[in-house]
């Protein structure tokens, strides 16, 4: 049985290796850049999550994307921020007729969850130079005295 355990955990040991290898790290990177990149096809953003005392406060960078265009979901354990890209576009003849009509929806999301429990009834959220700021109140406990 010690033979057994000997076994697992030199495979372990072997994996973790394997997964901080610099070959490894490199490819996780790079997906993980592919990801956040603005070449990406699938249309994700780069977020950060940061906290403070009494707040979370969530970043997400979206370049030429108008508030209308966002929407944000809070829940007590986690947000989403979603952006949908409509694209319309047409083309008209000499004769003011349209000749060729295209329209695209594009749809992209990020959901961040948070460490701790959070109040998401006192949620603030700016939009500024494309960047997305939302700041959340984290729940409080309460702590009582023991008799």
């Amino acid at each position: 049985m010690s033979n057994e355990r000997k076994g697992f955990g030199d495979l372990m040991h072997s994996m973790n290796e394997f997964f901080h290898e610099k070959p490894m790290k490199g490819m996780l990177q790079s997906i993980d850049e592919f990801f956040t990149s603005s070449s990406n096809p699938f249309g994700s953003f780069p977020v950060e999550l940061t906290e403070t005392d009494n707040y979370y406060i969530v970043t997400a960078q979206l370049p030429g994307i108008k508030k209308e265009q966002i929407h944000l979901d809070v829940f007590p354990q986690y947000i989403t921020i979603s952006v949908t890209n409509k694209e319309e576009f047409s083309e008209e003849n000499d004769q003011n007729q349209m000749i060729r009509r295209k329209q695209s929806m594009k749809k992209s999301s990020r959901t961040i969850p948070f460490p701790r429990v959070v109040n998401e009834k006192n949620v603030k959220a700016s939009h500024k130079d494309g960047l997305l700021t939302v700041k959340v109140d984290k729940e409080s406990g309460k702590r009582i005295p023991i008799e």
